[in-house]
């Protein structure tokens, strides 16, 4: 299948769409600023509560007559233009294609796995970024839609692309980690880092190393980032961070530890008062920027022991006196976690970055077109395959005008081989004026011996949003599996007598609207989409695991200091005071009570609406695919008012297929 990188066939279409959109966007721009400037976020009420002598105020009112006065002029070039934009749509493409032409990260990771062996492993991730007009984004408590963008694909980028950490642990009984964050593990910007006790009676030492980088310095790396956007360059197992930790003997309590990397994370992050830092604005080096020198738990690899496996790690005492274990966190995790959900065959966590080696990543709300440039800028530093602007505008494809794409955005490491977009028909209320629908993808993440391409298929979809249309989701969730079915079909060269192509996962991630505790969302929670495809976090219809968390945030406390950075957000979300506090819960219909009252009052974690679901079945006979690690994640805390989430899943093939 040939993929577009132009929203139009030809140049002179393109030329002409580009003439009348210079034409609409002074008045465009205009009616957005001036819609914005009487919508303020809680963050600028607090401002202007601080501000005596009412500037802001005064901005307002002197610069609305000179908005009103350009719109004026500016709408009947607007006009002319939309004369001119509204017919080209039906010539327009659904999507753009980006690739780097200069990178071979995809490529390479196709070499990597033949399908034999132990498996391979897949991470995605998927996040509401709320990336609207300003005016419109404001609606939701979070503004300055285009430094959002580049903000948000900075940290991304940084998350995905930071080195793993390995961790050398003296006492290999000792396998008590806090709830604390790993975010300050490695800081060159603090001088007591060899002296600074970790939670958990262990304490951090100044033995770092990386190796297979060439004798670069860890400094130079944190500061910076990777020193180009290639994955190789930051991503994988060689590029490996050391830290040997020992046995505290004669240290504080944990107790005393916990409290003083509590206050480290909120004190440090943030100089102002509450709620008067956006985390937009942070400065670099602070927790989850682009800057950032920080490590998260789920980046921590595991090795195997052995009788020298302490050598190596560099001046981090005699390595003669025990021998030194290199544990992976999420090892460590699972033991501490599965003492309370013994069930649980995989590690989850709240974790403040997103996964290291991350594979795809599909967002949603990503409408503004100069929001989605910013963005595919930044991400093309860690991804080689994006596409963007996805949808359809004016009456092309649908029965009601379209004033916004679908706010669809994928991004990939693996190559693109197919790609299908569908809108979803059925919208209504001012959901209908964006092209909401679903995007079908199909990534090659290997070949075999027998040069038989491996596949997996991935959707992102964008439901409908009014919280009363339960009838019109559960539509749209019918029209997405016609829709997968018949992508497969179209796009499978395989037959069972002769397989070209091994199928190795099938993944469902987007922002559903509804959630799994509401009773208003029964119909949803009993689709038959959850027969076909496996939720991590679902017990059952309106029952949620124990450790699953709500990913729609209160927008009401998005610039609280206790939760402004990615490392506050993660600590306040790991306890249920916290998450009561933050997370949105469903709407009660008992009249009298107050929103904080009523939480009070609820059981479970919050809304849970941006779901990850895998296939068990339709995969290559004999392979399985099975969740490794979930994670919450906290990275882009201030920046909108959802949670990501990730997943990764681990693929077994049988030696038979091979």
């Amino acid at each position: 299948m040939v993929l577009h990188t132009t929203p139009f066939p030809n140049s002179c279409l393109s030329a002409l769409h580009a003439v009348s959109w210079a034409l609409i966007f002074p008045c465009y721009w205009l009616v957005d600023r001036l819609l914005a400037s009487f919508i303020p976020t809680t963050y600028e009420k607090r401002q202007r509560a601080d501000d005596p002598c009412c500037l802001q105020l005064f901005c307002t009112v002197l610069f609305t007559p000179i908005y009103l006065a350009l719109l004026v002029a500016a709408l009947p070039f607007a006009f002319l233009g939309f004369l001119f934009w509204s017919p080209l749509q039906s010539a327009r493409r659904h999507y753009i294609y980006s690739r780097l032409e200069d990178k071979v990260g995809g490529a390479a990771l196709l070499s990597e796995w033949k399908g034999t062996g132990a498996g391979k492993s897949f991470c995605f991730a998927t996040a509401n970024l709320c990336l609207l007009p300003d005016s419109l984004a404001r609606l939701n408590n979070v503004f300055n839609t285009q430094a959002r963008a580049k903000e948000i694909g900075q940290r991304i980028r940084n998350g995905a692309a930071r080195p793993q950490i390995k961790i050398y642990i003296d006492s290999p009984t000792n396998t008590s980690i806090s709830a604390a964050s790993f975010s300050s593990l490695v800081s060159p910007q603090s001088s007591d880092s060899g002296a600074r006790a970790i939670p958990g009676s262990i304490k951090r030492t100044a033995s770092v190393e990386y190796k297979g980088d060439g004798g670069r310095q860890p400094s130079d790396e944190a500061a910076n980032g990777p020193a180009s956007g290639d994955p190789s360059d930051g991503g994988s197992l060689e590029d490996a961070c050391i830290v040997r930790i020992g046995s505290e003997e004669g240290g504080r309590p944990p107790e005393a530890d916990d409290s003083a990397t509590g206050n480290q994370a909120r004190n440090g992050a943030t100089g102002g008062p509450k709620g008067q830092t956006p985390n937009h604005n942070q400065h670099d080096g602070d927790s989850g920027s682009l800057g950032s020198p920080s490590a998260s738990r789920e980046s921590l690899v595991k090795a195997r022991a052995g009788p020298d496996s302490g050598s190596g790690s560099g001046g981090g005492g005699d390595t003669g006196a025990n021998s030194k274990l290199l544990y992976k966190a999420s090892m460590v995790k699972k033991a501490a976690r599965r003492r309370r959900h013994p069930d649980e065959a995989f590690d989850h966590e709240v974790s403040a970055f997103f996964p290291a080696n991350l594979d795809f990543l599909c967002l949603q709300e990503v409408f503004d077109k100069r929001a989605a440039a910013k963005l595919k800028d930044q991400l093309h530093g860690y991804f080689e395959y994006i596409l963007y602007d996805v949808g359809v505008y004016a009456c092309h494809g649908c029965c009601n005008f379209k004033c916004l794409n679908s706010g669809l955005f994928f991004a990939s490491r693996y190559p693109v081989m197919d790609v299908a977009y569908h809108c979803y028909p059925n919208g209504c209320s001012f959901d209908a004026l964006a092209s909401k629908g679903a995007l079908f993808l199909k990534v090659q993440v290997g070949s075999t011996p027998q040069d038989q391409r491996i596949v997996g298929y991935i959707a992102c979809t964008h439901l409908h949003a009014p919280p009363e249309d339960s009838a019109i989701r559960c539509e749209q969730l019918d029209l997405l599996q016609d829709w997968l079915a018949d992508f497969r079909k179209s796009t499978s060269s395989s037959s069972t007598a002769n397989p070209e192509e091994l199928v190795a996962f099938d993944v469902i991630c987007g922002d559903l609207n509804f959630d799994n505790c509401s009773s208003d969302d029964k119909l949803e929670q009993q689709h038959s989409l959850f027969t076909r495809y496996k939720d991590p976090c679902r017990l059952g219809p309106g029952e949620e695991k124990p450790w699953a968390i709500g990913t729609l945030l209160d927008t009401n406390g998005l610039y609280d200091e206790d939760v402004c950075t990615p490392d506050n957000l993660q600590k306040v979300l790991e306890s249920e005071e916290g998450r009561r506090e933050y997370l949105a819960f469903p709407t009660s219909k008992s009249p009298g009570a107050g929103q904080k009252g009523r939480k009070d009052l609820l059981k479970g974690n919050g809304r849970r609406i941006d779901y990850m679901l895998h296939a068990e079945e339709g995969l290559c006979p004999d392979w399985k695919a099975e969740v490794e690690e979930f994670s919450f994640i906290t990275q882009l805390s201030g920046l909108t008012d959802h949670l990501p989430v990730a997943m990764r899943l681990m693929v077994s093939a049988g030696e038979e297929e091979v």
